[in-house]
Formats: C-alpha cells, structure tokens, sequence
C-alpha cells in the first residue's frame, strides 16, 4: 500500500451479455443522472463534460461516510472494455474542505458465452493538501485511513452490482 493510499477496493459481479455488446466509456459519459442515481442511495448528482485538455469527464456527487464528494473523474484509459478514471476529487467534511485523489477502474472480461465478469475497482489517496487538512487537525492518517475503509469498502461494495445492471442494460440495448 502506498504511503498516502486511503482505500483499494474491488468487488465482481456478472453482466448477462457478451463482450462484444458492452462497451464501459460510452455507458460511463452516457449515464442519466436517474441511472447514476439508482445504482447507490449514496449517489446524488452525475453528468459529463470535457477536461481543459479535452479529454472526456464524468461528474458525480455522491456522500460517503458522512462525507459529500464532488468527483472530476477525467479518462485516462478509454477501451470498451476497461475504462480507468482519474479526479482530484472535493470532500466537503463537518471540519471543511478539502481533495483527496480517486481512481475509478471499471473493467469486463468474458466468462462464457453470455456472460462477463465486471470488476470496479477504486483507490483513494491522501493529496498534500488532504495531508495538511489532516495535521492541522491533529489527526494521523492511519487512524483516518483506518476509520475511512470500512465506509468506502461498503459503498463501492454495494454499487457495483448496480453499475454491473445497468451496464448490461445499455449493452442490450445494442
């Protein structure tokens, strides 16, 4: 684990299509926020749009642990099979504001026929400004990494079945 790393989390679960059908990037920047919605009582708002430099963004508001989230998920890796999402993302906590670095990694691989194995993953790190957000607190990163885990651990464990759904969803409707 990396020194600032917060959480890595992974959870499975299956989309009853072929892998020729799913294709992760396009559900990802086509997600109606009512879709991003049913996939977490957690999740609040999502939409999309481009970095400065172009490349695509996905927005998403969500609350984890009691924590309100404003992601800037920008694409760094865009197969139709695997999309890897990179956000300086602001935590808006009862002690103030502050960002921690998300990385948000969907993937599919085939297990037969019909179906596929979806995997989301995401790890969370400690920026410098989290760091000093924390310090000027008095709390040390272990007990907050210790503290947080549990919370994210569950929401990424409770929305990927969801996100697996609704990527089978968009799949058949090809």
């Amino acid at each position: 684990m990396n020194d600032s790393q917060i959480v890595d989390s992974s959870f499975t679960a299956i989309i009853n299509a072929t892998i020729d059908k799913i294709d992760i990037p396009a559900w990802c920047f086509g997600l109606s926020e009512r879709e991003y919605q049913g996939c977490s009582p957690a999740h609040i708002a999502a939409g999309f749009t481009t970095a400065p430099d172009g490349k695509r963004m996905s927005i998403n508001v969500e609350t984890i642990g009691g924590s309100l989230m404003v992601q800037h998920y920008v694409e760094t890796l865009g197969q139709k099979d695997h999309l890897i999402l990179d956000s300086n993302s602001d935590v808006f906590t009862p002690t103030g504001r502050t960002t921690i670095h998300v990385t948000w990694e969907l993937s599919a691989k085939p297990i037969d026929d019909g179906k596929c194995e979806f995997t989301n993953r995401v790890r969370s790190y400690g920026t410098d400004e989290f760091m000093s957000f924390l310090a000027r607190q008095g709390i040390p990163f272990e007990q907050f990494r210790i503290q947080r885990q549990p919370a994210s651990i569950a929401h990424n464990q409770g929305e990927t079945p969801f996100f697996a759904a609704s990527i089978e969803r968009a799949a058949l409707k090809k």
